[in-house]
């Protein structure tokens, strides 16, 4: 909960890892230190043996044409052709989170994090050693709404095919050994103990308690210490037969393929699957009570943390909301409470704010750690920035500058295929239009000071708000005022 945000854009956070969560391994980021000989292979062979000569290679901006079709199953497909690079990328977005978790909070992340671990005459080991030889990369991840699967392969039959079918076997027909299941228990396990020396962590776990209540979001992703020991295989087979079936995902596909190839990858991955409906939608959370907590941990630092429910994802008011989050503090330098808590005072490194819209309605967050000694001023603080940016909106300049930052932002949303097909993932997810993007930008550029300011007003209120704080109890100093040179400098490094 307590993860520093980069200054990038609501429109980028469209991509599946914005989602609060917990999650397992996903596909490595390319190193761009071979870029130019990697576009040298790219661009003279279609016979490429690994994928790590295409390593950092990714078109700047391309016009999306998104293709929809449903498969035989009920699997839903969003396709993009992109012929640039001789490879694709697939992710399967199953509904299939923590919020289906039940009364075993910790079931879906470790069914999907035993996906990998054991298929029909193959451990986890020969599954690796698989996908490796084939020069293809297997990701996989579990967050409150959703459960991710995802493979990127070289698109040369000779490389695709195999990939595509090992890749089917995991999903669809993991066996999850005993001792696999064993062994990721006990990493949970020791994760819970760790947790226990991070107040981030702890603050972030109590605060999604006090805003969500009865509510499946209230609940960790990873469950906790008691919940996990008690979960059995038995489970395990019985969520993925429910969860993830074909009738339960998205599949989205970006690459070096034709309609035609697109829909038989689709076919046969989604008729691989278990056959089963969609699961029901979650409801909506019940608004909570304004209150505050506070978790005593011996710290230099105090962590501070501000919620009240935002907005589900499909919020008519969300592009106003995101530009008027990324001028209050969902930037880097320059936000509302940048401005304020660090450039003018030196009380924190950073301070964030965001809305997480999920598919009931997500968080709307502040964050930041400051000195133990000027945690209640600085608390204020925040307080008052959000206060008066509510009362008064964003200035002109403000929203232009914002607009501006967003349109530079806005070839970074397609700049490669992973980029894409986390687009296409999230708006097939979320039941959103398939001209999304273009859409978001327009209606983005178009806005006016008047309608962010009525859009936060409709939806943020300063009486609402839900804080947990983590750190110490000391004697408090007052507030250093505000200064171009501030002689207070954050205390240490920000903890994650």
């Amino acid at each position: 909960m307590s993860e520093r945000k980069k200054p990038r854009l609501a429109l980028i956070g469209l991509i599946l890892v914005a989602l609060i969560g917990s999650a397992t391994v996903y596909l490595l980021r390319p190193d761009d230190s071979k870029a130019s000989e990697a576009l040298d292979k790219a661009k003279s062979s279609q016979k490429l043996q690994s994928l790590a000569e295409l390593d950092g290679k990714a078109p700047s901006h391309r016009n999306m044409n998104v293709q929809s079709w449903t498969t035989a199953e009920g699997a839903k497909v969003l396709f993009v052709e992109a012929r640039e690079l001789p490879m694709f990328d697939m992710r399967l977005i199953f509904a299939a989170g923590s919020s289906q978790d039940g009364n075993a909070p910790g079931l879906a992340l470790l069914t999907n994090a035993m996906l990998n671990e054991g298929v029909a005459g193959k451990d986890v080991g020969a599954i690796a050693q698989g996908f490796e030889g084939l020069g293809a990369d297997f990701g996989n991840g579990a967050y409150k709404d959703m459960a991710v699967a995802s493979l990127r392969s070289l698109s040369a039959v000779d490389k695709r095919e195999p990939a595509l079918q090992l890749f089917s076997e995991v999903i669809g027909k993991p066996t999850f050994p005993a001792d696999s299941f064993a062994r990721i228990k006990n990493q949970m396990l020791a994760g819970f103990e760790y947790q226990k020396q991070n107040p981030g962590k702890l603050a972030g776990l109590e605060l999604m308690k006090r805003l969500y209540g009865d509510h499946p979001y209230a609940n960790s992703s990873d469950g906790t210490a008691k919940t996990v020991p008690a979960i059995t295989l038995a489970q395990l087979r019985a969520f993925h037969e429910k969860a993830y079936a074909a009738g339960n995902v998205v599949i989205a596909l970006v690459g070096d393929l034709s309609r035609a190839e697109a829909e038989a990858i689709a076919a046969q991955v989604s008729s691989a699957l278990p056959k089963g409906p969609a699961l029901a939608k979650i409801p909506q959370p019940v608004e909570p009570q304004a209150s505050i907590g506070h978790i005593e941990f011996p710290s230099k630092q105090t962590n501070l943390m501000l919620a009240q429910l935002g907005i589900d994802r499909d919020d008519p008011d969300y592009a106003a909301l995101s530009l008027g989050n990324q001028i209050l503090g969902g930037g880097g330098f320059g936000t509302r409470l940048m401005s304020e808590v660090r450039e003018k005072r030196g009380l924190a490194y950073g301070v964030y704010s965001g809305f997480t819209p999920m598919q009931a309605r997500g968080p709307f967050m502040i964050n930041l750690q400051t000195r133990a000694e000027m945690s209640e001023g600085t608390l204020k603080l925040v307080q008052d920035v959000l206060a008066d940016y509510l009362k008064t909106g964003p200035t002109q300049k403000e929203l232009d500058d914002a607009k501006r930052e967003l349109a530079g932002s806005f070839p970074l949303s397609t700049a490669s295929n992973a980029d894409i097909v986390g687009q296409l993932g999230a708006m097939g997810f979320y039941n959103l239009p398939l001209n999304y993007l273009e859409d978001f930008m327009q209606q983005s550029q178009s806005l006016t000071v008047e309608q962010v300011k009525a859009a936060l007003n409709k939806h943020l209120s300063t009486d609402k708000m839900v804080i947990v704080t983590a750190g110490p109890t000391v004697p408090q100093k007052p507030l250093p005022a505000p200064s171009d040179k501030p002689t207070e400098q954050p205390l240490g490094v920000p903890e994650h």
